[in-house]
């Protein structure tokens, strides 16, 4: 079930409303409403799916406590951390990997082992990764081990953030599980929040969609105008921040609106001036958790010797590209990152002051050629297509194609450019926290929620209607 989805804002959303404030009075209520809407809203797609999130729940939850009663018993607490280790990456191997490796095991020894054809459970790499992180706080002792079930299940599995994260650390919202406030405020801002990510998702998104999966599906074997090839590119990069981001967005929203706080996950990232400034603000509960749990363990960049530094960052960069996907592609989208970041490092990139559109410049090529990489289906058509972006793959230059698209989408690559840096965040600004009594101000708090309600309007006729909805990390 997706946010962007009829069913879901009209059936689902409507009625765990309901029942939830039917029952507010009584957090342990509330929280098995939201528990058993949250297994629900799991199952709707593929129902044997709940038993793959049941077997991660109940095994977390054991192993947590084992690792609980193991304190001060180092050794012991330790392998019961590696069994949730091996519990979690173990899940996520044999539905997202297995068939990978069987793959490239026949194509480089000619046997032929079967498939195993399984279903990717969705937000399989999203909450394997929640609940190892409450393993490993337990053993850290930067949480409370949770005696009670139904919370490390509602942790889990609560569906707001259960398809496409912020993912959450426990200790983040433990208290907000036992103890919260839902105030007209919360489900307001919420409300309002859910709604600009529907429209980031609907109105955005899915139309450089279109764009961006005509001309990269139309040219994988090349032969693309150099203009249209860069111009899918730009779709595609646009496309992937509205998709994601705007999933973020709705799920913040949908816990304010239950209550909840949840980290921000994106903060204007196409602004950056560095590879490194892109990856602290996109996605960046992932970036925490690799920080958190892979780099600073194996020192991070503390340590002395530089050869041990640059070998913590490839470790990770390589778990980064492995964990957005069962393809090389995503391996070598990883290492490009990983370059990008040793080149800066080296060259003190950051704190070279000056030549500021030249950083972005160079910022915004190397993730734009990142996310062709990300978004061929294999090595071959990734290299086909980037030979036209520079004029080698034998398109020429310049395309009716182009030009059409640009007249038929250019308002969406407006506004795009505009949600790309903090306009609508200093907008927001001024209508919520700004106390001023100016006349500007009074024009947008008047106009605020007739633009909310309009912009939710027209993302249900584009739903209603049918339009191009996709979603790039439903499955991750």
């Amino acid at each position: 079930m997706l946010f962007s989805s009829i069913v879901f804002l009209f059936y689902f959303l409507p009625v765990v409303l309901a029942l939830y404030y039917l029952f507010r009075f009584s957090v342990p209520i509330k929280n098995m409403i939201l528990l058993v809407a949250s297994l629900f809203f799991y199952a709707w797609g593929e129902p044997w799916f709940v038993f793959v999130m049941l077997i991660s729940i109940m095994g977390n939850y054991v192993l947590a406590l084992l690792v609980d009663h193991a304190r001060g018993k180092d050794k012991t607490a330790r392998f019961y951390v590696g069994l949730s280790v091996v519990l979690n990456i173990g899940l996520l191997f044999v539905f997202k990997y297995l068939d990978f490796l069987i793959r490239n095991i026949n194509q480089a020894s000619g046997m032929e082992i079967p498939l195993t054809g399984l279903t990717l459970p969705i937000g399989i790499s999203f909450f394997t990764f929640q609940a190892m992180s409450y393993v490993i706080d337990v053993y850290r002792g930067n949480g409370t081990v949770q005696k009670n079930p139904f919370y490390v299940a509602l942790y889990i599995a609560f569906f707001p953030q259960l398809i496409a994260g912020p993912i959450v650390r426990y200790e983040t919202i433990a208290e907000q599980i036992k103890n919260r406030v839902e105030t007209l405020d919360k489900f307001s801002v919420g409300t309002c929040r859910f709604i600009a990510g529907l429209g980031k998702k609907v109105l955005l998104s899915n139309n450089f969609a279109v764009i961006a999966d005509y001309i990269f599906n139309c040219y994988q074997g090349g032969g693309c105008p150099v203009t249209l090839a860069w111009l899918g590119s730009f779709a595609y990069t646009l496309q992937i921040f509205f998709d994601f981001s705007g999933y973020s967005d709705m799920a913040i929203g949908l816990g304010l609106m239950f209550g909840f706080k949840f980290e921000e996950n994106f903060n204007y990232p196409y602004i950056s001036k560095s590879i490194g400034e892109f990856w602290r603000r996109w996605h960046i509960s992932l970036g925490t958790w690799f920080k958190e749990y892979i780099y600073f363990p194996l020192g991070g960049s503390k340590v002395k010797n530089m050869d041990i530094v640059l070998r913590n960052m490839l470790v990770v960069w390589v778990f980064t590209g492995i964990w957005h996907g069962a393809e090389w592609t995503f391996l070598i989208w990883g290492l490009l990152n990983f370059a990008a970041l040793v080149f800066e490092r080296f060259v003190s990139f950051e704190k070279r002051e000056g030549h500021g559109v030249l950083k972005w410049l160079y910022t915004m090529f190397i993730v734009n050629l990142g996310w062709v990489i990300f978004r061929a289906e294999n090595l071959v058509y990734a290299g086909n297509y980037i030979k036209c972006m520079f004029g080698f793959g034998g398109g020429g230059f310049s395309s009716r194609y182009t030009w059409m698209y640009l007249r038929e989408y250019g308002v969406y690559f407006i506004a795009a450019i505009i949600f790309c840096i903090p306009f609508g965040k200093r907008m927001n600004y001024l209508i919520v926290k700004d106390k001023v009594a100016g006349p500007v101000v009074r024009i947008l708090n008047f106009f605020y929620p007739v633009a909310m309600i309009g912009m939710f309007l027209l993302c249900v006729t584009c739903l209603v209607k049918g339009s191009y909805n996709p979603f790039i990390y439903f499955n991750f």
